[in-house]
């Protein structure tokens, strides 16, 4: 490696683009996965001896390359991508399912495949504890890109965003600590698990402070300018300064990056983005997260075949079983008390718990003398390629036989129509705007306005004849707006418990009727 000169790496940098770019753009026009087609394509370049690209897979695999291209190059953007573009209302509506899934089953899951292993696979407690903190995270990376590639129900994507963004980061702490203290933190009993209880919760809270406060300033920052690129790289120091800094600080980067995008994505984009601004950085992070996601997975390809698995299919077999197991009973406990949540999600939620590069990035980081670090190696590397493939490959399937995409009679020419007069609206709100700032006279703008709103007619009476050809779109429609509608009570019943208008015992009478409404709303459609 030593020999190899910057202009040979990017060489084989571009090879590395090129491949997976060509691999990514076949898989789209098949309408498949792109992130399990480079994984097997990546797997099979690395088994078969190809002369030309043997420098580039020596280089791609040497862990510390790995190491520093997924976890330093590729993961702030790729998480920050997915956190710019997640609406925070949506995060609270759900928030019930995500935290019980982030926080709860990732901890039980952590439990179960630590001590499982210990009990049945022999492994020592470090070692144990550092694979059940690799093995108890969805990685963003992996569920993200092949979730949105098979396309999911949206309130069912916000949750299993939700999860993987913020389980990552609970994984990432867990790691490190089972990795270096936790046998320190066992020698000293109860004070050790003090210590590792505070560890835990100064690591997490340090990043949640640096992402909101970067988050916040840059937020502030956009609103002093209206230069679309200039904003872009303004996201770009945000992503990658606020995980720099929380791992230099020792803190969690990933929930630092997570904290930061969200904020950065809500309230910078409401204070100070134009529409312009929000489309280029959207557009932007888009094409970084979909060349970042192609090469990581191409690499994940390349990386597991490195491994030698003589003599340890039982190992891999058993490993497999424990993680499957542990996941299962962690989602299907951690969901137990969340209301209107249905079965057949959990069902999705379970089996696409998938495990991806974050795994194979974190175990090529540890030291080279880690007890048992081959052992992990292997059964990493075996359950990750197990999990994209096999489990990648079976989750449109499955959420064929439960039925969960399956969309009623009329709902797409539905959204289309609504996708028109959404485009429509925005026109002759941009319109009235324009004239107004530019002093165009009403003369000049009358006839593209009357354009649009012949449109618009035209659009409207499309919609009503769709409602009376499927009565049930209608009545789904309204739902919604009777579900917004109660929203809104709710909110106007707080503001006014919070001024002393009212008391807190009418405010939470009228909390649970309208709550009631709500569920209510949620058994009928």
């Amino acid at each position: 490696m030593q020999d190899l000169d910057i202009h040979h790496i990017f060489e084989l940098g571009l090879i590395l683009v090129m491949i997976a770019a060509g691999i990514t753009a076949i898989a789209k026009k098949l309408k498949q996965p792109y992130p399990i087609a480079l994984v097997i394509v990546g797997t099979i370049i690395g088994l078969v001896n190809i002369p030309a690209l043997e420098s580039l897979k020596d280089f791609i695999t040497e862990g510390e390359v790995f190491n520093f291209v997924i976890i330093t190059l590729f993961l702030p953007a790729l998480l920050g991508e997915a956190a710019l573009k997640l609406p925070y209302s949506h995060l609270k509506e759900n928030k019930e399912p995500i935290l019980a899934l982030a926080f709860g089953a990732t901890l039980l899951s952590f439990l179960i495949v630590g001590f499982s292993t210990i009990w049945l696979l022999d492994f020592s407690i470090p070692t144990a504890f550092v694979f059940a903190a690799l093995m108890s995270a969805t990685d963003p990376v992996s569920v993200i890109s092949i979730f949105k590639s098979v396309g999911v129900n949206k309130r069912l994507a916000i949750v299993i965003e939700g999860e993987s963004l913020f389980n990552d980061g609970l994984a990432v702490v867990l790691f490190k600590i089972s990795a270096f203290y936790l046998l320190t933190y066992i020698d000293l009993g109860v004070v050790g698990a003090g210590y590792g209880l505070w560890e835990f919760i100064k690591v997490i809270s340090l990043g949640l402070i640096i992402g909101g406060v970067l988050g916040y300033s840059f937020s502030k920052l956009t609103s002093y300018f209206d230069d679309y690129p200039l904003e872009i790289i303004f996201s770009i120091i945000l992503f990658y300064g606020s995980f720099i800094l929380s791992e230099v600080v020792h803190a969690s980067g990933v929930i630092a990056v997570v904290v930061a995008a969200l904020i950065f994505g809500n309230y910078g984009a409401r204070i100070g983005m134009s529409p312009t601004t929000k489309l280029n950085i959207n557009n932007f992070w888009e094409v970084t997260a979909l060349l970042a996601n192609s090469i990581v997975f191409l690499m994940v390809g390349l990386e597991i075949t490195r491994i030698t698995l003589t003599d340890k299919w039982g190992y891999i077999f058993l490993a497999i079983l424990i993680v499957l197991i542990a996941r299962s009973i962690s989602v299907y406990t951690s969901l137990l008390f969340t209301k209107n949540f249905p079965t057949s999600w959990k069902h999705v939620i379970n089996w696409g718990g998938l495990k991806g590069s974050l795994s194979i990035a974190l175990v090529l980081s540890l030291p080279r003398d880690f007890t048992g670090r081959e052992e992990i190696l292997i059964i990493a590397f075996s359950v990750v390629l197990f999990s994209l493939v096999f489990q990648g490959l079976s989750i449109k399937p499955l959420l064929a036989i439960l039925g969960i995409n399956k969309k009623e009679e009329g709902f797409k020419e539905y959204e289309e129509l609504i996708a028109r007069g959404h485009r429509l609206e925005t026109a002759l709100k941009e319109i009235h705007t324009v004239s107004r700032n530019l002093f165009i006279t009403e003369t000049v703008a009358k006839d593209v306005i009357n354009q649009y709103e012949q449109d618009l007619s035209v659009l409207q009476n499309k919609i009503e004849k769709l409602f009376e050809k499927y009565p049930s779109l209608k009545e789904k429609q309204q739902s919604i707006l009777q579900k917004h509608a109660l929203y809104a009570q709710h909110e106007a019943i707080e503001k006014l418990n919070k001024e002393d208008i009212i008391s807190n015992e009418v405010a939470e009478h009228e909390h649970n009727q309208i709550t009631d409404k709500i569920v209510n709303l949620e058994e009928l459609h």
